[in-house]
């Protein structure tokens, strides 16, 4: 080989942006060639990278090229984690394995690659790409997971097993990306992305197990363009990115205008999901399998999730879903008028009946009704055979007084029934997003289970971090719906 094409084979860039094909999304064989994000990102990469991004940019392509530059030229071992098999399949053989297939015969010759069925690249010089759906054992110098997000959401175990497995494998001068759509304000790639992106904003310098945090709107990208003529944009379209220039300096030209609005056309209430303008955006959107989807997004459209008027000179009602080994969780609610304003939210577990009474107690509210689950009447609290309903009623001592309550019990019906009840109070209710936060982000990612081996949805809820905060407000729903008289204050100090 010439001294001048062996002098262009020590510059990665250079190799990336020559050396490997691909094909694009019309099916051609074409070079790799970086695009302003991925330049972006392949200049900027850290020790970890979280990307939070807009559909279709190319970020895994990219990362399969440059895992297959490193095991070929750094005889570095490398993983690519895909969402599901099928797409670890298509990764290997679409973008790894043709990649190598289309390098020039001489440098394949001079470090020749072993293949197997499981999706491997293994050269002879010590380099690898594996590219499945995890990755535990061994050592990486780089890894990749493709839609983290997605992963979280409906498989938390094999995203808590890529957490504890798959990043432990990589050492801490070494490389991990993590890039996603967004799933949900929930999650390991919601916290990260959070975390991360707190921590830029506040400009505070990066340790080597501190995620970086990229983010790749969909108006940074010169292909999301249509030729506006003719093209009507919708003024609720054009108050939106009104919105975005005043806000946040954001502008948009008639063709990204009109690209967005056809888009908007098909994907509906997950546009935002798939082709966020700022990060927050991103996990504000429905969440697959999600049952209250669409009455969320309709809640923050409206800006019904905020800062609430202050009302409290009216009465609070409580509704409480029970657990005995597991969390209790409270929701607070006041009427006013035909609106249900939905002010605060408690959770915990292993703990007794008397500490939610103190808690109760120490909001200082004025009570009129408290809900709870129709077993209130056949479970216990701890080892005394009373029911729960029993113990609330003869009360506790808390601070040198007697604190007493009674619970009306939400009728029993159907949860696919409750769900629609939920559904329908919804849009009549307001959350004080700060004192709610956590059981918000319960309901937002409330949703059905996912049948790994049928690939579809079951016909019911997964059962998982979510549930107590939803099932407490299903009561809330049905206890609501049953239109049954509020009774008169039942919970306070015995005279």
């Amino acid at each position: 080989m010439k001294p001048e094409h062996m002098k262009l084979l020590r510059d990665k860039r250079w190799r990336i942006n020559n050396l490997y094909f691909i094909t694009d999304k019309q099916g051609k064989k074409v070079r790799f060639r970086m695009t302003d994000e991925q330049i972006e990102y392949f200049d900027g990469m850290h020790t970890r990278n979280i990307i939070l991004k807009a559909r279709q940019l190319g970020f895994t392509t990219e990362c399969c090229i440059i895992q297959l530059d490193a095991a070929l030229f750094e005889s570095a071992k490398c993983a690519l984690i895909a969402h599901t098999l099928n797409d670890a399949k298509r990764l290997f053989r679409e973008k790894v394995k043709y990649a190598y297939d289309n390098l020039p015969a001489e440098i394949r010759a001079a470090n020749p690659a072993s293949n197997d069925s499981a999706g491997e690249l293994v050269f002879s010089k010590g380099g690898s790409v594996y590219v499945s759906t995890s990755f535990r054992g061994g050592t990486l110098r780089y890894l990749h997971v493709s839609e983290f997000g997605k992963i979280c959401a409906k498989f938390p175990h094999k995203a808590r097993e890529i957490v504890t497995g798959a990043f432990e494998a990589v050492a801490t001068d070494c490389f991990v990306t993590i890039e996603s759509t967004a799933e949900g304000r929930a999650g390991y790639f919601f916290d990260y992305s959070q975390s991360a992106e707190r921590q830029q904003l506040a400009g505070v310098p990066l340790g080597q197990l501190d995620w970086k945090f990229f983010f790749f709107s969909w108006w940074k990208n010169k292909a999301y363009w249509l030729d506006p003529t003719d093209v009507v944009i919708p003024q609720r379209l054009t108050d939106y990115f009104n919105e975005l220039h005043a806000k946040h300096g954001i502008v948009t030209n008639d063709g990204q205008r009109a690209w967005y609005a056809a888009k908007e056309k098909t994907l509906g209430d997950d546009m935002k999901r798939e082709y966020p303008s700022i990060p927050v955006e991103a996990f504000q959107q429905s969440v697959e399998g999600a049952y209250y989807a669409q009455q969320l997004t309709k809640l923050y459209a409206q800006q019904r999730i905020g800062a609430i008027p202050n009302n409290s000179h009216l009465p609070v009602m409580t509704f409480w879903d029970i657990g005995v080994s597991d969390s209790t969780a409270i929701w607070f609610v006041r009427q006013v008028g035909t609106e249900y304003h939905v002010i605060d939210y408690y959770e915990n577990s292993g703990e007794g009946l008397r500490h939610y009474m103190k808690v109760l107690k120490d909001k200082g509210y004025t009570y009129s009704e408290h809900w709870g689950p129709h077993d209130i009447d056949n479970r216990e609290f701890g080892s005394d055979a009373k029911t729960r309903r029993e113990l609330a009623q003869e009360g506790y001592e808390i601070d040198g007084q007697k604190y007493q309550m009674t619970f009306q019990v939400v009728p029993k019906i159907g949860i696919n029934d409750g769900i629609e009840q939920v559904r329908e109070i919804l849009p009549l209710c307001v959350f004080d997003e700060s004192k709610c936060e956590e059981g918000i982000n319960c309901i937002e990612n409330y949703r059905k289970e996912w049948d790994e081996k049928r690939g579809c949805w079951k016909d019911r809820p997964l059962h998982d971090w979510t549930s107590h905060g939803s099932d407490g407000f299903r009561y809330f729903a049905v206890a609501k719906s049953a239109r049954k008289p509020a009774t008169s204050i039942k919970m306070g100090y015995a005279r």
